[in-house]
């Protein structure tokens, strides 16, 4: 009897040492989720982002958006009561050594600072980023024609330096310079656009100016999140569409909330998924805001005949 009723009891025992190793796993230290960043860069405030989520049963991992490239991963994100730091190697940053951050969470806010590849100290500060609830069923108002066909009425640059043109009904940037930005700001829509670029560019837009949807000459190579059609770091496309370089191709994006549906060239690529945060290149990181598109115009030559945004309700 007694030798029987001990494999029932060793049972108990482990189910409960299971339930207790879940509940240390499942409890959510404070630092975790995502944060929208500022940093004081160079003399200008600049965007970035970070995410923190547990690994196991202690581990804090995350992930880091900053001012330039795609989101790159935390290895470990250390913490010492309200404190804690990390380091991640340069992407597109100058040559020098890792990245080092230092922070504290003060009042569900976080500052720190940040050791650049050149040993140079930025400060930083950040807030929760919202949740963008996305509305059900929604309604949608009348399509507004962001390019007329005829000039850059309703737009403008990030530089002096003016390489844009229209020609023709075609909108152009025939090199590498200023980005395009339109004065209308939106918050969720509908966007319609037709465009076309010449054999090994680069370019993308930037839906509420701080998420690229990625414009490059990719045909041919396996789909990928900083390829053709990818939310730049973020969300990888189901199948690479990209046509041949100088032919006219097109996107269809819907984004309410943090949801975007994205149809390259008539297939659905990527479809009702959540974008986490900003992609390098944001204009800023202030995501419960509305905000303005961006045409990226300082990697390569792209043309445009058609940029259409039916606004939401």
């Amino acid at each position: 009897m007694i030798s029987g009723r001990k494999p029932f009891h060793l049972a108990i025992l482990s189910i409960a040492i299971l339930i207790s190793f879940q509940t240390i796993a499942q409890k959510q230290h404070p630092l975790e989720g995502r944060w929208d960043l500022e940093m004081e860069f160079e003399g200008k405030t600049v965007p970035s982002w970070l995410e923190v989520r547990h690994s196991g049963y202690g581990t804090l991992v995350g992930r880091f958006v900053f001012a330039m490239g795609s989101a790159r991963p935390v290895a470990e994100v250390k913490v010492h009561g309200d404190k804690f730091n990390f380091e991640i190697p340069r992407q597109w940053e100058p040559e020098g050594n890792d990245m080092i951050f230092h922070g504290e969470l003060v009042d569900d806010n976080l500052k720190g600072t940040m050791v650049y590849t050149d040993g140079s100290i930025v400060t930083w500060e950040g807030s929760r980023a919202p949740k963008l609830e996305a509305v059900e069923n929604p309604k949608w108002g009348k399509p507004i024609a962001l390019f007329n066909g005829k000039n850059l009425d309703g737009w403008h640059l990030d530089s002096e330096k003016s390489q844009w043109s229209v020609e023709n009904g075609i909108l152009k940037n025939a090199e590498g310079g200023a980005n395009l930005i339109s004065n209308q700001k939106f918050t969720d829509f509908k966007l319609k656009v037709e465009f076309r670029y010449p054999k090994g560019s680069n370019s993308g837009i930037y839906l509420r100016g701080r998420y690229e949807v990625q414009i490059a000459d990719n045909k041919g190579l396996d789909p990928s999140d900083i390829y053709f059609s990818g939310v730049y770091g973020f969300l990888e496309p189901n199948e690479n569409t990209a046509k041949n370089p100088g032919e006219w191709q097109t996107y269809d994006i819907t984004l309410i909330g943090r949801r975007v549906t994205i149809i390259a060239n008539g297939k659905t690529v990527i479809s009702d998924q959540t974008i986490p945060g900003i992609t390098g290149g944001a204009l800023d990181s202030k995501e419960g805001e509305p905000g303005p598109f961006l045409i990226q115009g300082d990697h390569g030559a792209v043309e445009f005949r058609k940029f259409e945004v039916t606004p939401i309700k």
